[in-house]
């Protein structure tokens, strides 16, 4: 192996003057602090002259403002020539003050949403708590989407406006871990095909969890696929933007009905794509197409999630795969 390659290959190991947490949420946990990092956050360029950064948080006595600024120096903040600047960390903890995380903990109630339950047909709701939206069937209850939402992504928002911002967001954490890269810490993600998922009423699923600081994602195979090319492009051809579409809306993405496991040893799974069409035009594309006009894609996946098959179907003939 070459010098070259070795270097490529070479795991990076921890640093030797890193802080363990609980050091770090003690450097934190002062307000003077904090107010260092929001001026930062705050000031229109940066770096920021020690003088200026003073003034900012307002602290009058030089010496005891220095002593705060030194305990964030190094793994906050950064010191260069030109004054003050954010380090990752530091960013990482205004970030999570601005997002709402750590000092907003609102609720929202239950709010009619677009879709229709998969199981009995019902209207959806959604809610917020605990930092979670939730969109599950406004009569049997059945969970349609539960994600993550920073108390921040509700300011100034409609419910509507909100829900775009959500479907969006969930789009693009699943489109990180599918790549391999943790949305929490970028830590490197571990991709696996499971049976019976404790957290979805699936038969089968995706378990995406971070070899770093564990957080993990369990979601259909639809779910996993919905942005691939050959579905956006589908869509495309009958005259829908899937990036617009609520990803909850689609039975494809939160129902096993379209999924068949063609073998499990190696995994072989095809997802079967409907879109229905009637006189007027493309319709809803949420509902598989019973009536009228349309095409089924149907996509096959192996071990890697990789896109092995793919062929389209009228409505009414049989589905079919070919190697």
């Amino acid at each position: 192996m070459s010098e070259a390659s070795e270097a490529s290959e070479t795991v990076l190991q921890d640093c030797d003057d890193c802080m363990t947490p609980a050091e770090a949420f003690s450097v934190i946990g002062n307000e003077t602090r904090l107010e260092i990092l929001e001026a930062l956050w705050t000031a229109e360029e940066r770096p920021v002259s020690f003088s200026d950064l003073r003034k900012r948080v307002g602290m009058r006595d030089s010496a005891q403002f220095n002593y705060h600024l030194d305990k964030l120096r190094g793994q906050f903040v950064r010191k260069t020539e030109d004054g003050y600047g954010f380090r990752h960390a530091g960013w990482a903890v205004i970030h999570a003050v601005q997002a709402g995380s750590i000092n907003e903990h609102p609720r929202i109630e239950p709010f009619g949403v677009e879709g229709n339950c998969v199981d009995c047909g019902a209207g959806l709701q959604a809610s917020y708590d605990d930092e979670r939206i939730v969109v599950d069937c406004e009569e049997c209850g059945r969970i349609h989407a539960n994600y993550p939402f920073p108390p921040g992504g509700l300011d100034d928002r409609t419910t509507g406006e909100v829900m775009a911002a959500f479907n969006q967001r969930v789009r693009h954490l699943h489109c990180l871990m599918a790549d391999g890269v943790c949305p929490e810490c970028s830590g490197t993600v571990e991709t696996t095909v499971e049976r019976d998922p404790a957290t979805l009423e699936l038969d089968v699923a995706v378990r995406h969890e971070c070899q770093r600081c564990r957080h993990q994602l369990t979601t259909s195979i639809g779910q996993v696929l919905l942005d691939h090319a050959e579905i956006v492009s589908f869509y495309r051809d009958h005259g829908i933007d899937l990036n617009q579409v609520p990803f909850w809306t689609l039975a494809w993405c939160t129902d096993d009905e379209y999924t068949t496991v063609v073998s499990e040893d190696p995994w072989r799974i095809r997802l079967d794509v409907p879109v229905k069409c009637d006189e007027e035009g493309p319709a809803s594309s949420r509902d598989a197409p019973s009536s009228g006009s349309g095409e089924t894609l149907s996509l096959t996946v192996d071990d890697d999630l990789t896109v092995t098959e793919v062929e389209r179907t009228p409505v009414g003939d049989e589905v079919r795969t070919t190697p």
